[in-house]
């Protein structure tokens, strides 16, 4: 089976944590990750500047890992990370900030991912928000 999963709440959401024990269920059980989407709060888990308590488990870094350990397509939303400060290198140059913090594994790109992997997977399964 197929899925497109959306996280809509930062890395320290409990939702955050849900969605990422289901990618590596849905890995585990054979199947197919069409593309991991954040949206809204969820792109500060993409945020290479984001530093957890050393009594709490670090989300951020677990997507990463993941992102890259199983070569999945991790897009962060244009819009909601530039409105929050997450930036590429390509756009901190572009609007004149001092610093990158997303990088690999990550691609910003625009909502109509979303809808591309969703029409692309068998299931949407969207975690967090409002």
């Amino acid at each position: 089976m197929k899925f497109a999963i959306a996280v809509f709440s930062a890395a320290h959401a409990p939702s955050s944590r849900r969605a990422l024990l289901f990618a590596q269920a849905v890995l585990a059980g054979g199947h197919e990750i069409v593309r991991l989407f954040f949206y809204q709060d969820g792109v500060y888990s993409a945020a290479n500047t984001i530093v957890a308590p050393q009594d709490e488990q670090d989300i951020a870094r677990q997507w990463r890992e993941l992102v890259s350990t199983h070569q999945l397509d991790g897009v962060v939303c244009i819009a909601a990370a530039l409105r929050r400060g997450v930036l590429n290198a390509e756009e901190a140059t572009r609007y004149q900030r001092s610093a990158a913090n997303l990088g690999a594994p990550w691609a910003l790109s625009g909502l109509g991912q979303l809808h591309d992997a969703a029409q692309a997977a068998d299931r949407l399964i969207c975690f967090g928000g409002p």
